[in-house]
């Protein structure tokens, strides 16, 4: 199979979808990659890296998308990508669809089978292709918050570790899953006063093992959101519905009330945000003030540390990489049901019901069209 990697055009984005190792993993296979120049150059990895391992490197995106079968990239494709791609084209790629008709739309048009890395699932119930990234995010988030608390950022100039005499900055977290553990790993470690505020009683129980009673466990009611939200130096969204817009746990009115120089970061943003201010930005401009609060809502934030997020992410996909390239994407998705809840996109219809339902799309089974 003829497998393509375009460079990714959003906005700050670094990473690449296959790395030179995976590329050479597929290309001893029997399969031909070809990669567009300068594609994993903001990670690291040169042209001459990927022709060392028998790639071609294509001169532009146009004949990457024109000469593979098999697309994989890193980020939901921008429209001028959608307008690319064709009928018979299998992409694999992040699309978090439920907060872009008209990425949906595009798609939709292209006639393409368009398989998410985000709705990807395994025997766990888990989500493998996403963990990487939410692991990376979540880590992140305490990072950067820790950041813009500085008041030469527009922060109130909290050291979320705090000093003897002087209390801890105050961090609430929103969700007990991958990304909300990961953000508030590093902020115990930053030596923050952390709240998890989370709606799973066993997830609870384990985050406090986990965390060996160092974070603190709250049952998640609008009251309680409201209180700790108020209270916080540092606010992260971290909840997630596998596939759906995420939902609008922080008011505007709760916004209103915390003090000045607070910060928010929104993990969510993928899928709309999980708080009513947010809005998409970009490691460009990552931030903007709501009410003297600072919103930092940068929709790839794992972009940003793009050498060890491609390579995490690497690890993740390419068993299923392989997959799609040995059988193609009906054969694969046929014997391996984790990869077919993949499917977002199948063609011309919306096959994912969490995502057809937020856009208020036809649902259409994949087993219906197949």
């Amino acid at each position: 199979m003829r497998i393509g990697v375009p460079k990714e055009i959003k906005i700050h984005e670094y990473r690449v979808g296959l790395t030179p190792i995976a590329a050479q993993e597929l290309i001893t296979r029997g399969h031909e990659v070809i990669v567009e120049t300068h594609a994993g150059q903001g990670c690291g990895f040169s042209d001459d890296a990927y022709r060392l391992i028998g790639a071609h490197i294509a001169a532009s995106a146009g004949e990457v998308f024109e000469k593979a079968e098999l697309i994989v990239k890193v980020k939901e494709p921008q429209l001028e990508e959608c307008a690319m791609l064709s009928e018979g084209q299998t992409l694999f790629t992040y699309l978090h669809l439920a907060a872009d008709a008209p990425q949906a739309d595009g798609l939709i048009k292209s006639g393409a089978t368009a398989i998410a890395y985000e709705t990807v699932t395994d025997d766990q119930g888990g989500l493998p292709l996403l963990t990487p990234m939410s692991e990376i995010a979540g880590r992140m988030s305490s990072q950067v918050g820790a950041h813009f608390l500085q008041k030469a950022e527009g922060g109130a100039g909290v050291l979320l570790g705090g000093l003897p005499g002087v209390p801890r900055g105050r961090v609430t977290v929103l969700g007990g899953g991958v990304a909300g553990t990961n953000a508030a790993l590093i902020a115990v470690g930053l030596g923050a006063d952390v709240t998890i505020i989370e709606r799973s009683i066993p997830r609870m129980r384990a985050l406090e093992d986990e965390f060996d009673n160092r974070v603190r466990t709250i049952y998640s009611t609008q009251a309680a959101i409201e209180e700790h939200v108020h209270n916080a130096d540092l606010v992260i969204g971290a909840v997630l519905i596998p596939g759906a817009a995420a939902p609008k746990l922080v008011t505007r009115g709760m916004v209103r009330h915390m003090r000045r120089g607070s910060v928010m970061v929104d993990i969510a943003i993928d899928q709309g945000g999980c708080f009513e201010t947010s809005k998409p930005t970009s490691h460009a401009e990552p931030t903007y003030a709501v009410d003297d609060v600072i919103h930092y809502c940068v929709t790839n934030m794992p972009g940003a540390v793009a050498r060890t997020s491609t390579l995490g992410l690497n690890n993740a996909t390419l068993p299923f990489t392989i997959q799609l390239a040995e059988k193609g994407a009906e054969k694969a998705m046929s014997e391996n049901p984790h990869l077919a809840h993949g499917l977002n996109v199948y063609k011309g219809a919306i096959t994912h019901e969490a995502v057809a339902r937020d856009l208020g799309y036809d649902y259409t089974p994949y087993k219906a069209v197949a």
